[in-house]
């Protein structure tokens, strides 16, 4: 008698998820301390340099918040590492990234770009696209008990 491998796909959870997210998540950070920073630090300089116009500290907490869910005052702090380490300056009432900011940006970009290439390599693109509806659909429903428990 013969053991055969189980063909069945993993059903995706919230602890699937949290487990790609962290092991994701985990190469990013290691790359990232290499060049001094660290996650919420990548969050939010990425906010700065992406958006269209400048913007206030304000719109930048907000904006960070909406992504990471952070306390506004850990974020307002890591601002202010942003602006210690000059790779934001302060433009009168709004923040700027720095060319270092954006180098660094640049740095850990470039190394992580074949790192996520082997990462998400051959996933067909079938997958993909219902994993982004699925997690694109979780997102959205966490988003509004997340509201609710906040109202």
């Amino acid at each position: 008698m013969t053991a055969t491998a189980s063909t069945t796909a993993p059903v995706a959870d919230a602890r699937a998820l949290g487990l790609a997210h962290y092991a994701a998540r985990g190469v990013l950070e290691h790359v990232l301390a290499r060049h001094g920073a660290t996650f919420q630090q990548q969050v939010a300089l990425r906010a700065a340099i992406t958006t269209d116009a400048p913007r206030t500290p304000d719109d930048l907490i907000a904006q960070v918040q909406g992504s990471l869910k952070a306390d506004p005052a850990d974020i307002r702090a890591t601002l202010d590492e942003l602006l210690a380490k000059q790779l934001l300056i302060t433009d009168g009432t709004h923040l700027r990234p720095t060319d270092a900011g954006r180098e660094l940006l640049a740095a850990a970009g470039a190394e992580t770009a074949p790192i996520t290439a082997r990462i998400w390599g051959g996933i067909p693109a079938e997958d993909l696209a219902a994993a982004g509806r699925v997690l694109a659909l979780v997102a959205e429903r966490a988003n509004a008990e997340l509201a609710e428990l906040t109202a």
